[in-house]
């Protein structure tokens, strides 16, 4: 399905289709045009081309006094009697 907008045409495609032809869709999207990724009917994310704006990605250094990344505690274990495995499926299969 395509929507004609003032300047942009934005397509939706379901995930199966966006898995197998995804250099196709890489390909629209780099010529200018937006893609809604369905999950079945359900909108989840949007492919929008890239806008260079003159600034680049710039990685700064940790702040003065910072500790370093081994020497930062990890947050205690969570004590469940149930399996998380089977809480992540039950959440899972409320969605659809």
């Amino acid at each position: 399905m395509t929507t004609n907008d003032y300047h942009k045409t934005m397509t939706r495609v379901r995930i199966a289709d966006l898995k197998s032809h995804l250099s196709e869709h890489l390909r629209k999207v780099r010529s200018g045009h937006s893609l809604t990724v369905l999950d079945r009917d359900t909108p989840i994310a949007r492919i929008v081309p890239y806008e260079h704006n003159g600034a680049s990605l710039r990685v700064r250094p940790p702040l003065p006094g910072a500790p370093k990344l081994q020497h930062v505690p990890l947050p205690p274990p969570l004590r469940l009697q149930r399996d998380i495995v089977d809480l992540l499926m039950q959440e899972r299969q409320g969605e659809r």
